[in-house]
C-alpha cells in the first residue's frame, strides 16, 4: 500500500503551534506568525511519527508531499523529518509548474491523506479537489482537520483503505 501524506498542517507544523489549540494554530497561520516561515524548526503534529511508523512496519510505502517549490525549502522539510525520526520515505514537491494534483496523478497512491487547508482557503487548496475523476476513484482520500493530527486514523493499514469519517 502506498500512502501519500501531506506534510505541513497534516504531519508537521510551525514551532509556535506547540501547546496551542487547533483554533489558535489556524489563527497563527492566518496572522502570519513568524515561526510559520521557519521551516527548519517545524515539529510533528501530535503522534504523527508513531502512526506513520506503525503503518510502515505493516508494509506501507510512505511518500511525503511538501508544499514547497524550492529544493532549499524541501531540504528543510527533510531535515525536520530526520530530526524527529519520521519513517523514511520520498519527499515530493512541485517542480516546473507542477501542481499537487499532477504529483498525485503521477503516483496514484492507494491512500492520500491531507488536511482541509482551513488556514489557507479550504477545499480549493486541497490536492484531491482537482484530481481527474477516473484517477480519483482509485485513491482513498482521507481529509483531516488542519493541525488535528492523524492519531485517530486506524492503526491497521488494511482498515485505512476502508476507513470512513464518523
Amino acid at each position: 500500500m502506498t500512502i501519500l501524506i501531506f506534510l505541513h498542517g497534516t504531519t508537521i507544523m510551525h514551532k509556535h503551534a506547540f501547546g496551542k489549540t487547533r483554533e489558535e494554530i489556524v489563527r497563527q497561520v492566518i496572522e502570519r506568525d513568524k515561526s510559520v516561515y521557519d521551516y527548519g524548526e517545524y515539529i510533528p503534529v501530535r503522534g504523527a511519527v508513531k502512526k506513520l511508523e506503525n503503518w510502515k512496519r505493516q508494509g506501507a510505502q510512505i511518500i511525503y508531499l511538501s508544499p514547497h517549490e524550492s529544493k532549499t525549502d524541501v531540504e528543510k522539510d527533510k531535515s525536520v523529518l530526520r530530526k524527529f525520526d519520521f519513517p523514511e520515505g520520498e519527499v515530493l514537491y512541485r517542480k516546473n509548474g507542477e501542481t499537487y494534483k499532477d504529483i498525485a496523478e503521477r503516483i496514484v497512491p492507494d491512500v492520500l491523506i491531507e488536511d482541509d487547508c482551513e488556514s489557507i482557503g479550504g477545499e480549493k487548496e486541497m490536492t484531491i479537489t482537482f484530481i481527474k475523476p477516473e484517477i480519483k476513484k482509485r485513491i482513498k482520500s482521507i481529509v483531516v482537520k488542519e493541525f488535528s493530527g492523524i492519531d485517530y486514523l486506524p492503526d491497521d493499514i488494511n482498515s485505512l483503505r476502508d476507513w470512513k469519517e464518523v
